[in-house]
C-alpha cells in the first residue's frame, strides 16, 4: 500500500448562519485539502424573523460533500481515504420535523430571529421570576435566542406542529441533529455543547431538566439523545456520496472555533469578529454563573472525559456597523475600505458611535438602547465616524474581557482572534491598544471547520489531546499584535466610551399592549376558522340562556 493510499483525511460539514461547506483535512498536520461551500437562502418573512429552509440545508450538505470529495483526485486522494467526519453548526437554530415522514413541520427558526422577544416578558410574569432565574441550572438568562422560546413559538402558532405532538411525531433538533437524523438514518441526536444553547439542559448534569422543560411546557419525548462532543454516533446510510463513512464529532460553530485555537487550558480565550463578536473563554471542569451579564456553556466534552466549560459574551453588531455605514450613510463603497480611512486619522477627535440598533448585548443587556454617534463637533469627518465603528467593537471585546476578570478572576495574557473581519489590521491593532493584551491572529483558513475536524479526529483516537501531552501534531501559527498605548490613555478612552454606552439607554418605550395584540392576532389567526366559528356560535347561544 502506497504512502497516500495509508494517508487518512477528516471531513467536516460546516452548517453555519450564511452558508453550508465541506472541508476536507489531512491528519497528522490538520493541512487543508480542499473545500467547496453553498450559500443558503436567507428568508425574512417579516420584520425581525429570520428563517432557512431546513431541506436547502442538508440538501447543500449533500452537495458541498459531493463536490468537494469530486476535487480529492486532483490531491493524489480519493473517498477511500476519508477515515471520519465531524458536523460543526450554528446553534439555537430550531428545527422541527415529523418523525414519520422525516419532513419539516416548518422553516428553521434561526438563532439571531427575534420574534420571541416580547415572550420573554410573558414567560417571566407568568412564572414570576427574572430573567436570571434559570442561570445556576441552564448557564443562560432567559432570552428570545435559547431554543426553547422558539419550540413554544412554534407550537403555538404553527398548526401541523400543534398536530404532530398530538400525534406523538414531533421531533426537535438544532441544524446538528436534524444533519444527523438525515444522514444516519433515523438517529435523534445532539452534543452537549449544542444542547447547552437550548435553554432546556442541566450544566452540571447535561441532561435535560425537567424543571426546565415543565417551565416551557416542552415534552421531553420530542428531544433529542445528548451526547459528547467527540465520539462515534453512527456510519452514514442515506445513500449521498457520503455514505458509509463515519460520523465521529458534533460540536457547535464557537465551541468548534476554540477548539480549533488549542485553547485547552482555563483561562485562555478567542474572539470570532464577523457581523457580530463571539468571545468565549475556557473555565476548565466547573461552570462559572455570571452576575455581570455572560453565558454559561459547554465548551466541549471529549468522549468519556469530564466536561469543559467556558464564559461567552456575545456583540450583536461588529461587522454589520461597517455595513450600515457603508449602506445607509454611504461613508464609503466597501468595508473592506474601512482600514484606510481609518488610518488616515490618527484618533477619532474623541468621536464615539454606540450601534445598538437592536439593543445592546454583553454585557449590559439593553432592549430598550438604540444607537447614538457622541463627540461630534465641527472638525468630524467621514472618516473619524469609520475609525470609531472599528473601536466600537474593540470597546465591546474589552468589556466582556472585563466582565470575565470579574465573574471567574481571569486575567487574560492574550487573546486568540479569527473571523472575515479580524483580516482587518487597524482592528487589531486598535484591540490590542484598547484590551492591553496581546492579540494572536490564526493563519489558519478556517478554525471552526479545523476545530471540528479535531474533535473528530479525536473521537476515534487519531490524536492525543490529554493535559499531560502538550505538544499536539497540529499547529496554529499567527500574526501578533501589541498594545502601543498606556494604561492612563487606555483607561480615559474607555471612560468616554461607558459615558456613551449610558446615552444609548431607554430610548425604547415597550408598549405592551401592542405586543400582547400582535401575539393575540397571531394566535387567533393559526385557529381553524371551523373551530372559530363553532365555539363563537356556542358562546352567542350560551348568552341567551344566562339573560
Amino acid at each position: 500500500m502506497s504512502a497516500t493510499e495509508q494517508t487518512k483525511l477528516i471531513g467536516v460539514i460546516d452548517a453555519g448562519s450564511n452558508s453550508v461547506k465541506f472541508v476536507i483535512y489531512q491528519i497528522p498536520n490538520f493541512n487543508q485539502v480542499c473545500a467547496h461551500e453553498i450559500d443558503i437562502e436567507q428568508i425574512s418573512p417579516k420584520e425581525g424573523y429570520l428563517e432557512h429552509n431546513p431541506e436547502e440545508i442538508i440538501q447543500a450538505v449533500r452537495e458541498s460533500a459531493k463536490v468537494a470529495l469530486h476535487l480529492l483526485p486532483n490531491y493524489g486522494f480519493t473517498k477511500n481515504n476519508i477515515y471520519t467526519i465531524g458536523i460543526t453548526n450554528q446553534r439555537e437554530t430550531t428545527v422541527l420535523w415529523n418523525k414519520k415522514t422525516g419532513k419539516p413541520l416548518y422553516n428553521a427558526i434561526v438563532w439571531k430571529d427575534t420574534r420571541t422577544t416580547s415572550s420573554v416578558d410573558e414567560i417571566m410574569e407568568k412564572l414570576s421570576v427574572n430573567q436570571d432565574h434559570f442561570r445556576e441550572i441552564s448557564g443562560l438568562p432567559i432570552s428570545s435566542f435559547g431554543s426553547a422560546l422558539k419550540i413554544r413559538w412554534l407550537k403555538r402558532f404553527v398548526p401541523q406542529v400543534r398536530e404532530a405532538c398530538r400525534e406523538g411525531l414531533c421531533l426537535f433538533g438544532t441544524v446538528d441533529s436534524w444533519i444527523v437524523w438525515n444522514l444516519i438514518r433515523g438517529l435523534h441526536v445532539t452534543d452537549c455543547t449544542n444542547a447547552s444553547r437550548t435553554l432546556l439542559m442541566n450544566l452540571q448534569t447535561l441532561n435535560w431538566d425537567p424543571q426546565l422543560c415543565l417551565a416551557f411546557s416542552i415534552d421531553e419525548k420530542i428531544l433529542p439523545v445528548i451526547r459528547s462532543s467527540s465520539e462515534v454516533y453512527g456510519k452514514i446510510n442515506d445513500g449521498s456520496e457520503l455514505d458509509g463513512l463515519m460520523v465521529s464529532s458534533i460540536i457547535g460553530n464557537q465551541q468548534a472555533s476554540l477548539v480549533g485555537q488549542l485553547c485547552f487550558k482555563p483561562g485562555q480565550a478567542k474572539s470570532t469578529y464577523r457581523s457580530g463578536c463571539f468571545l468565549l473563554c475556557n473555565i476548565g471542569n466547573k461552570p462559572v454563573f455570571s452576575h455581570h451579564g455572560l453565558v454559561t456553556t459547554v465548551a466541549y466534552k471529549f468522549g468519556k472525559n469530564k466536561p469543559v466549560y467556558a464564559l461567552e459574551g456575545n456583540i450583536a453588531i461588529a461587522g454589520t456597523a461597517l455595513k450600515w455605514l457603508k449602506d445607509n450613510l454611504k461613508l464609503m463603497k466597501d468595508t473592506s475600505e474601512s482600514e484606510i480611512l481609518g488610518s488616515t486619522v490618527p484618533t477619532t477627535g474623541d468621536c464615539y458611535f454606540v450601534p445598538a440598533f437592536r439593543g445592546l448585548f454583553a454585557p449590559y443587556y439593553q432592549k430598550e438602547a438604540r444607537g447614538v454617534i457622541c463627540g461630534l463637533t465641527a472638525f468630524t469627518t467621514k472618516n473619524h465616524i469609520i475609525r470609531a465603528s472599528l473601536e466600537t467593537v474593540c470597546y465591546q471585546v474589552s468589556d466582556i474581557i472585563e466582565a470575565m476578570k470579574k465573574d471567574a478572576d481571569i486575567h487574560l495574557t492574550k487573546l486568540h482572534v479569527d473571523g472575515k473581519m479580524a483580516d482587518n489590521n487597524l482592528l487589531m491593532q486598535l484591540q490590542a491598544d484598547l484590551s492591553g493584551i496581546p492579540i494572536l491572529r490564526s493563519l489558519s483558513e478556517d478554525t471552526t471547520s479545523l476545530g471540528c475536524a479535531i474533535a473528530a479526529a479525536k473521537g476515534v483516537d487519531l490524536i492525543d489531546l490529554r493535559p499531560e501531552n502538550r505538544v499536539y501534531s497540529v499547529k496554529v501559527h499567527h500574526d501578533t499584535y501589541l498594545p502601543t498605548t498606556t494604561a492612563e490613555d487606555r483607561r480615559a478612552r474607555i471612560k468616554k466610551w461607558k459615558m456613551a454606552v449610558e446615552r444609548s439607554y431607554g430610548w425604547v418605550e415597550h408598549k405592551r399592549s401592542e405586543q400582547m395584540t400582535n401575539e393575540r392576532y397571531e394566535l387567533l389567526s393559526s385557529i381553524p376558522f371551523t373551530l372559530y366559528l363553532t365555539s363563537s356560535f356556542f358562546l352567542l347561544a350560551a348568552s341567551e340562556i344566562f339573560k
